[in-house]
């Protein structure tokens, strides 16, 4: 930071850190680009990045991941807090009429592989039980610790040899299929409650959800996702089942839904695989009425809290039990290549490996690769077509609307926000082509100083908002009135 002062780079490193959204790792790009009109061939505008204050052009990372970058993993919060919120309210192209839709708000658990420590309500022990209780491996089967959130320990197995980590493994790489399988059963659970076919379910009623996949502290999943009934003209139109109807429905196809899955090798046995018994369904809304029990706000802040939530499997902060469930995954695909005698196992932790066609069907090849995310190889974050907006929607409005700001500074004009939300929304193509060339100069910031200013920076930017949040919140205006 003293060199920056010293050598009069301080007031280039600030508008460059404005720039880059305070990224923690931009990525450095040199280059440049032409805006051509469509229409004419004419080139509007051209883009070097040696006019940049550095010199470069710094593009923030975009990961989602708050452990890797707080910056950008906020935009990307925000992003789907407004995605989902959308699939609540409407705006933004969905019809408002969304909200006399029922809601639910669903928690599908991955099953328990043996006892783990936990934090307990009340400040209760965690496995009170006797002394004299000892597993088959000799290991004492009892905790009378008092577990913070913060402990190390929390997830961890009681027994390392007890707990069954191949099916939890197993478990957590087949996940998405049955989620996948979850939404099938649901939707005939649904045709049978209108007394229709299967396939005929789509002429009367519309299944939207958006799912985000949490992990927990024992390295499992679990599915959070909010389920929302329309009419058969998609969003806005009315549904033709109730609240309790969908809740019925949601409950027979977490019971029903599994999946049988292969053997890892010879040694191995076949499962069955399904959630786990801690499903916890809660209706959000019913029509107009609003539950009790949880808001739509609520809703929304929680799941986009965990869009940036990681596997914690960080090699700078172990935490024992999750790098040996990491270990465990690389171990399991290895037993699963062994005895091929073209070495895929040694090509199978490539970025583009090129399997046999033996191991190429085997699925659990893999494996390995998803070590990192404990064997979930599934996205976090997924939604149904018409459920709301797009992630991609939202960043080119928000592109969009960094133009239209430019152009009003630029002619010293008010920006007109007059219909401002269908404009930045609007499907309609650009009528401008960038056409760039651009070289990948590394990614960073060039100097350690430089990277604790952007966290800094970012740190405070995170602070203001919350206050700025808390101010809306506690606004005399907002506060509801006391009754006469």
């Amino acid at each position: 930071m003293v060199g920056r002062l010293a050598d009069g780079t301080m007031p280039a490193l600030a508008e460059t850190l404005i720039r880059a959204n305070n990224c923690a790792h931009p990525v450095r790009l040199i280059g440049r680009s032409h805006t051509v009109d469509r229409l004419t061939g004419e080139i509007v505008d051209t883009f070097r990045s040696i006019d940049e204050p550095m010199g470069r052009l710094y593009k923030p990372c975009g990961n989602r991941r708050e452990s890797a970058c707080p910056a950008c993993s906020r935009i990307y919060a925000r992003d789907t807090f407004e995605l989902i919120s959308t699939g609540l309210h409407g705006g933004k192209g969905v019809p408002a009429a969304v909200n006399a839709n029922p809601l639910l708000f669903v928690t599908l658990t991955a099953p328990s592989f043996g006892p783990v420590h936990g934090v307990r309500e009340g400040k209760q022990p965690c496995h009170p039980r006797m002394r004299l209780a000892m597993c088959p491996h000799g290991r004492r089967m009892a905790c009378w610790a008092q577990h913070d959130a913060g402990d190390p320990r929390v997830g961890a197995p009681l027994c390392r040899d007890c707990y069954d980590t191949e099916s939890a493994i197993v478990w957590q790489w087949h996940a998405p299929e049955l989620w996948r399988r979850f939404t099938i059963a649901l939707r005939r659970q649904l045709a049978v409650g209108l007394g229709v076919r299967d396939r005929d379910l789509n002429d009367h009623a519309r299944l939207e959800y958006a799912k985000v996949a949490e992990f927990q502290a024992r390295g499992l999943v679990h599915f959070h996702a909010l389920v929302r009934l329309d009419g058969p003209d998609g969003p806005g139109s009315p549904a033709p089942l109730a609240a309790a109807a969908v809740e019925a429905a949601v409950r027979k196809a977490v019971d029903v839904v599994h999946c049988t899955v292969t053997p890892l090798d010879d040694a191995d046995f076949e499962r069955t695989l399904r959630f786990g018994a801690q499903t916890d369904v809660r209706v959000v809304r019913n029509g107009f009425a609003i539950g009790d029990e949880i808001t739509t706000e609520q809703v929304a802040a929680y799941l986009a809290k965990y869009s940036t939530k990681s596997a914690d499997v960080d090699p700078r902060r172990p935490i024992p039990h999750l790098v040996w469930l990491s270990d465990a995954c690389r171990g399991l695909a290895t037993r699963a290549l062994a005895g091929c005698r073209f070495g895929c196992d040694e090509r199978a932790g490539e970025r583009h490996p090129h399997l046999c066609g033996n191991c190429a069907q085997s699925p659990y090849a893999l494996l390995g690769r998803w070590a990192a995310m404990l064997g979930f190889r599934g996205h976090f974050s997924t939604k149904s077509r018409h459920y709301s907006v797009t992630l991609g929607a939202l960043r080119r409005a928000r592109r969009r609307f960094q133009g239209l700001a430019v152009d009003a500074r630029h002619h010293a004009e008010r920006l007109d926000t007059r219909e401002l939300e269908a404009r930045l929304m609007a499907d309609d193509a650009d009528t401008t082509l960038v056409i760039g060339s651009w070289t990948y100069d590394g990614s960073g910031w060039p100097r350690a100083g430089d990277k604790a200013l952007a966290d800094a920076a970012a740190s405070r930017a995170r602070e203001y908002a919350k206050w700025r949040a808390d101010q809306r919140t506690n606004h005399p205006a907002r506060q509801p009135k006391g009754r006469s």
